[in-house]
């Protein structure tokens, strides 16, 4: 009897390919495994696709409310963004999927899992670590490292044995969505210099529209209102990217560095999950105590960066985890964001009833400043010692006509 190995299927060419592929070089059976984690899928077309392909079954599983309060929730929390940009759209989703695959496999009585990632990506390191993680005793197949097609290639291979993908020689883009956002790549966007066509783009079209306001309620560092109306997280992604993407604002162009070590353009559109992180930000600015924002933004960064790299499996990202959601135990509050024309998307106000602004100690007013400037003095000479000390004996700093920019 056949080897049975289920894949992790998108419905998008390569794992179209895959399918098919497998079954004729590997003579398998393939159950083809797709993870609704909100994005927009004609889930009756990806099955006919996935049958016309050869799986011998096809199976949705419905991850949205996983997805948005297990993982985009942590992300929020961390306010992550790789390399200061990039807010994990792909990468958030993969250990959701994984975790879902492994399930799948179990269920099915498979002996392997497969996915659709290429040799370059960062994606094969997201799936096979975790899948290692959580199921050791799984083969990982990655049949796009092994057969070597183009992307032109792997079209032709689909005409030929007339799998229905979408993807065209004039348009050959490789488009990954979920509920956080999408990723767009490969085609004329492989050359850095060509501007993004606006064709790639849907949640991020420009519209003439007048300049709006709304309040984002958080509790415990998570959005659970907007304008005073209970949302989950789920449904205040999905509001906030329509109220921020309607200006053309969300988009994020920039030459990324993989974990492969490889540099890649990367375009991606995440209006609401970068409209939620602003808004998140700012109000930690409030209600956070200052070593303790500051060292966030440092854990921020390798959080992000962990889980870039597929570590979300780890004990460093639970551990990083821990410290956020006690960082965020007091970020409760409202935060008012306002969408203009050629702005974009930004905070006008804040107010916490835990918030640690204490307009008596920030006056600059004429009445009710509680602040004892005479302790200044004091606090300054003694912050200022070690400078002092080493200004007197080793001849202090060089002045800027001292110095030379160049060697």
């Amino acid at each position: 009897m056949s080897r049975r190995v289920v894949l992790a299927y998108s419905g998008g060419l390569d794992t179209s390919v895959a399918i098919r592929w497998m079954i004729e070089q590997w003579s398998v059976e393939v159950v083809a495994l797709a993870v609704d984690v909100g994005q927009a899928e004609d889930w009756d077309q990806l099955r006919r696709r996935a049958l016309a392909a050869g799986a011998k079954e096809v199976e949705v599983v419905d991850a949205k409310e996983v997805f948005a309060n297990q993982f985009c929730a942590r992300a929020l929390l961390a306010n992550a963004l790789y390399e200061g940009r990039y807010p994990l759209v792909s990468a958030l989703s993969r250990p959701v999927i994984v975790e879902a695959l492994v399930a799948a496999a179990r269920r099915h009585g498979a002996d392997a899992v497969a996915h659709g990632c290429t040799g370059k990506g960062n994606d094969q390191v997201r799936f096979e670590v975790s899948a290692r993680a959580l199921a050791p005793d799984l083969e990982v197949l990655a049949p796009s490292r092994v057969w070597k097609m183009s992307r032109a290639d792997a079209i032709a291979y689909a005409a030929k044995w007339n799998i229905p993908v979408t993807a065209l020689p004039d348009k050959p883009y490789s488009i990954d969505e979920n509920l956080w956002g999408r990723a767009i790549e490969a085609g004329i966007l492989e050359d850095p210099w060509v501007a993004p066509p606006e064709e790639v783009f849907t949640l991020t079209q420009r519209r003439d529209l007048p300049a709006a306001e709304l309040v984002v309620g958080f509790e415990a560092g998570l959005p659970v209102s907007i304008d005073a109306r209970s949302v989950s997280l789920a449904e205040a992604v999905a509001e906030m990217n329509a109220f921020a993407g309607r200006f053309g604002w969300g988009r994020i162009d920039m030459v990324e560095n993989r974990r492969v070590g490889i540099k890649s353009r990367e375009v991606y559109e995440a209006p609401g999950a970068l409209a939620l992180i602003a808004a998140h930000q700012d109000l930690e600015g409030l209600c956070l105590e200052r070593e303790q924002a500051h060292y966030k933004r440092l854990l921020e960064a390798r959080w992000a960066e962990a889980v870039y790299d597929g570590m979300w499996h780890s004990p460093l990202r639970e551990a990083l985890d821990a410290f956020m959601i006690e960082a965020n135990r007091n970020v409760t509050g409202e935060v008012r964001l306002r969408v203009e024309p050629g702005a974009g998307c930004f905070v006008v106000g804040r107010r916490s009833p835990k918030g640690l602004y204490d307009p008596g100690l920030a006056t600059y007013g004429p009445s009710g400043d509680t602040f004892d400037q005479s302790l200044a003095e004091g606090f300054v000479r003694i912050f200022g010692q070690q400078i002092a000390s080493w200004a007197a004996r080793q001849g202090g700093p060089k002045l800027g006509s001292e110095l030379s920019l160049r060697s």
